[in-house]
């Protein structure tokens, strides 16, 4: 009887994919040549912080920051649905961050 050695196949590698973590300002501000950018949510005491020319926002609410991908504010509203409209007058698509 002859003993046959079975050799193992590796199988593909899935392609790894790049977090955000990951991607430099360089790369972000590069994204979608300028026409891409994401909605973050605020605490009033962050909008304050980030936003320090705006004067008079109420404590203790939740605020949606527009900023371009590579971290750029573009606008500070009180509703996602206001920064979605701003994006999308200045035709910008929207990506979501996890």
């Amino acid at each position: 009887m002859v003993e046959q050695k079975r050799t193992q196949v590796p199988k593909p590698r899935k392609p790894r994919r790049r977090s955000a973590s990951h991607i430099s300002m360089g790369e972000l501000a590069r994204l979608g040549d300028g026409k891409v950018a994401y909605i973050k949510m605020l605490s009033s005491d962050e909008a304050n912080r980030m936003y320090p020319a705006v004067k008079g926002l109420p404590k203790g609410i939740s605020l949606f920051a527009l900023h371009a991908a590579d971290g750029t504010p573009l606008a500070l509203t009180d509703s996602r649905q206001a920064a979605i409209g701003h994006a999308m007058g200045d035709k910008l698509h929207v990506e979501s961050l996890h």
